[in-house]
């Protein structure tokens, strides 16, 4: 027996919660979200790394899911756009900034862009924007031409600011 048909049993906590399953070592880690999971919010856009519409946070640290294997994953922590709100039914602030300044538009990039900000936020609570312009440089936006998901970005920090 081919060695790429055996299973795997693989141990992943995402969005705060374990999932243990047994899977195909080719199977890409946003293909398990997405069809292990049920967690369509990852997209799937160039399956090369290039275009960010599959950035999640591993252990962290923003990762492509189409470019690491589900069971590269076994034992790690990874967050997803879905986990970013507080609670079901809820937006993040960060997600309400995007809603309020109009930083998506047709919306295949905006769970990525969310993620890579998040991951920005989480370690620089009030970011520049050439901070902003780092962390969104490796997600592609083909219709907001990036100013809006940038002004989200500040506004979302700005508030926090001014309430914490």
């Amino acid at each position: 027996m081919n060695d790429l048909n055996r299973l795997v049993n693989i141990r992943i906590a995402v969005n705060g919660r374990e999932h243990q399953r047994a899977v195909e070592p080719r199977m890409t880690l946003v293909d398990f979200l997405r069809d292990e999971l049920g967690l369509t919010g990852t997209h799937v856009g160039c399956e090369h790394g290039v275009c960010g519409a599959c950035t999640v946070v591993f252990d962290g640290e923003p990762v492509r899911s189409c470019c690491m294997f589900a069971v590269q994953a076994d034992g790690s922590s990874v967050t997803t756009v879905e986990g970013l709100a507080p609670e079901r039914g809820k937006l993040s602030p960060l997600q309400d900034a995007f809603c309020e300044k109009h930083a998506l538009q047709c919306g295949y990039c905006t769970p990525g862009m969310l993620v890579a900000c998040q991951s920005l936020i989480d370690k620089v609570p009030h970011p520049t924007e050439a901070q902003v312009r780092e962390a969104i440089s490796g997600n592609l936006c083909r219709c907001t031409g990036y100013k809006q998901i940038i002004d989200a970005v500040l506004h979302a920090t700005a508030q926090d600011a001014s309430h914490g």
